[in-house]
């Protein structure tokens, strides 16, 4: 499966936050996409199907938020959160687990991801709480 941005974002500066959603089952990328739409200040700018897809993608379209699975073939959503910290510092990298967060195994604590978020407990004011915590604090004006 070839790794999807999304047209909006093409069309010109998103409205928000751009989210990279990254799921290795469609049907959990389907139900991300509908999470971010109903979160304000959050837009959807792309979806991957594997950590590898993940890490061209955050080349291209350089999101803001990165939502991964943390179980995918290949190096999975924990070795992808070091690559993408590690040349994306600022980019924000929740992981999403069917685990609880505090049953995850020790790499997953380890990991750089700024989130792990368990997925029954996935809903916009959990997106909206992880977009506030992160981000960079806004620029002083004067």
């Amino acid at each position: 499966m070839e790794p999807a941005a999304h047209e909006e974002y093409r069309v010109g500066e998103p409205a928000g936050a751009g989210v990279l959603a990254v799921d290795d089952r469609a049907s959990f990328l389907g139900v991300v996409r509908e999470l971010v739409r109903a979160t304000p200040g959050l837009v959807m700018v792309g979806e991957a199907s594997s950590a590898e897809e993940a890490l061209e993608l955050v080349e291209q379209l350089r999101p803001d938020l990165v939502l991964m699975d943390v179980r995918m073939p290949g190096i999975g959503g924990v070795g992808a959160a070091y690559l993408i910290k590690a040349a994306h510092p600022s980019t924000i990298v929740a992981l999403l687990s069917t685990t609880r967060p505090e049953d995850l195994a020790p790499e997953a604590e380890k990991c750089p991801a700024d989130a792990v978020i368990w997925k029954n407990d996935l809903r916009p004011s959990v997106l909206e709480e992880v977009w506030r915590r992160f981000r960079e604090p806004p620029l002083a004006t004067t």
